[in-house]
């Protein structure tokens, strides 16, 4: 059944979810919190893997820089453009129906200045899989994984173009590697943890194509009794 929530509490903001398909979660919050504050208003922005644009939706109160996302699944899209339509965003958010790894009949080279992944966290095999078919895409790397993520970025990034991916700390030694090889270097790392008694479990990650080596690692940020995400990685 498709409903109609607020975007948790961002003022005038809404989403349309199904409640058979995967919906938006605290790694999107985070990640649009985070990715907002490396963007300005003239920015073109990619999200890839944007499911039905919690993302965009949440980086839409921050600046007006255009954001484009990618959703492979129809059903997933279709909530997307309803949620676009809603908050009348149009003219500020497009959302394509297509596997972003098409993305060359859609943009030219080095075309976007941020791209933004909130990608499926499992590797393919690692767990086991949902009888769901769009719950088991979204989770686990049936049709995009790492390294393809930093492949795009190495494309359609523009010099010095920032990619911000919201993971697990335990896959994070993949993405060092993979900037390192893609040359898309990690620039900044922030870990979260859920729990003030247990080690960080989500990892934010900001890596910026050919820049120098060097990594700041951010002052853990723990969310047990955060009331509202708003702002919270702005100095």
């Amino acid at each position: 059944m498709i409903v109609k929530n607020d975007l948790f509490d961002y003022e005038s903001r809404y989403i349309y979810q199904d409640n058979e398909l995967f919906k938006f979660s605290l790694d999107s919050i985070l990640l649009a919190e985070y990715a907002s504050i490396f963007l300005s208003n003239n920015m073109q922005v990619l999200d890839l893997c944007t499911g039905n644009m919690a993302v965009p939706l949440i980086m839409s109160k921050y600046s007006s820089a255009h954001v484009t996302g990618f959703e492979i699944q129809k059903k997933v899209y279709e909530l997307g453009c309803k949620s676009i339509l809603e908050n009348q965003l149009s003219n500020q958010l497009t959302i394509i129906n297509d596997d972003v790894k098409n993305i060359k009949q859609h943009f030219a080279s080095e075309y976007f200045d941020v791209m933004v992944c909130n990608p499926p966290f499992f590797k393919e095999g690692s767990s086991i899989k949902n009888v769901n078919t769009g719950l088991s895409m979204a989770r686990h790397e049936i049709s995009i994984n790492l390294e393809d993520i930093f492949q795009i970025a190495r494309s359609f990034l523009k010099n010095n173009g920032s990619l911000v991916i919201v993971h697990r700390v335990n896959r994070l030694d993949e993405i060092i590697n993979l900037g390192f090889k893609y040359k898309i270097h990690i620039k900044n790392i922030q870990l979260i943890s859920t729990k003030e008694d247990k080690k960080p479990s989500i990892v934010l990650v900001r890596a910026v194509k050919n820049s120098k080596s060097g990594v700041i690692i951010n002052k853990e940020k723990c969310i047990e009794n955060v009331k509202s995400y708003q702002n919270m990685f702005k100095e």
